[in-house]
């Protein structure tokens, strides 16, 4: 692990099995430019990160991209998260191009510029796939905020990320069985789908830990949409409507109001989100009534 610009760098173990592999089946030249492409492909989510005045902490390299935590991550708007998101992808669409003009002129033997242009194809789509932590599952979380609560988007963005790593795993399959031979085996494909298999089932189990961070960022950015002033969307519940239910209709780019409304339309009350949230936050009573926060 190395510290440059402010940020912890480091490679996945993952990463260091299939450069060991490399060595042992002489394509280490081979990984080492999959590395570089890799690192150009991270590089282009810090700078696009660093533009929007997020503070990345660590960037950790996989084979196929890299994951980079960021600090209040979950209070971040959508359309900022969408676009650092795509910024990898398009890193290896220019690189591809530049292979191919390359191979064109001579520049480059043409066979090392199909390889390093083939390799930024498949790195750029693979990263494209509605599968987090990839870049498409970034986007594809950015995508269901727009109509779920965040809570929501927690849960569908899980789901729909361990549906596709488990058919990633089955399409490593279907050759082998195909064609009866277990040799057309895509052991490198099942490697990556257990890992983003393993890693969407541990989020799917942390998804409460995952809304309680959502909550406590939730404190300070609220703050801040009041300060330089805000349209509040209204979330109107009854009066016996819990603290929880209520917090799981909290939109991820939306200011609440929370109206708390009897059968026949009388408003009883109406609160302010900071006032839910830190209500919850100072006793964990997340079984009360909202109408209770209002004696």
């Amino acid at each position: 692990m190395i510290k440059l610009g402010g940020i912890r760098w480091s490679v996945h173990p993952l990463f260091v099995l299939i450069m060991l592999a490399s060595v042992v089946t002489g394509y280490f030249v081979e990984l080492l430019t999959l590395f570089a492409i890799v690192l150009v492909h991270e590089l282009g989510h810090v700078f696009a990160a660093k533009g929007f005045g997020w503070t990345v902490r660590e960037v950790k390299l996989l084979p196929f991209g890299g994951v980079a935590e960021v600090e209040d991550g979950s209070g971040l708007p959508a359309r900022e998260e969408a676009l650092v998101a795509i910024a990898g992808p398009l890193q290896n669409a220019w690189m591809a191009g530049a292979a191919w003009v390359f191979g064109q002129t001579g520049l480059w033997h043409p066979d090392w510029a199909a390889y390093v242009c083939q390799a930024n194809i498949m790195i750029g789509l693979f990263n494209l796939l509605p599968i987090l932590p990839l870049d498409g599952g970034k986007l594809m979380q950015a995508g269901l905020s727009r109509t779920l609560t965040f809570h929501g988007t927690l849960i569908w963005g899980t789901r729909i990320s361990l549906l596709f790593s488990a058919l990633m795993i089955v399409s490593a399959f279907v050759p082998a069985v195909l064609s009866k031979n277990a040799v057309h085996l895509h052991l490198n494909l099942v490697a990556v789908g257990l890992f983003l298999l393993l890693t969407n089932w541990t989020a799917y189990r942390n998804i409460p830990f995952l809304f309680l961070r959502f909550l406590t960022n939730r404190a300070v950015s609220s703050s801040r949409s009041v300060s330089r002033g805000t349209w509040a969307f209204p979330i109107i519940v009854p009066k016996g409507y819990t603290v929880l239910a209520a917090l799981r209709l909290f939109k991820r780019d939306s200011y609440h109001l929370i109206v708390v409304m009897e059968e026949k339309g009388d408003v009883l009350g109406v609160l302010p989100e900071q006032r839910l949230v830190s209500g919850f936050l100072s006793d964990g009573k997340a079984d009360r009534a909202v109408l209770e926060l209002f004696m």
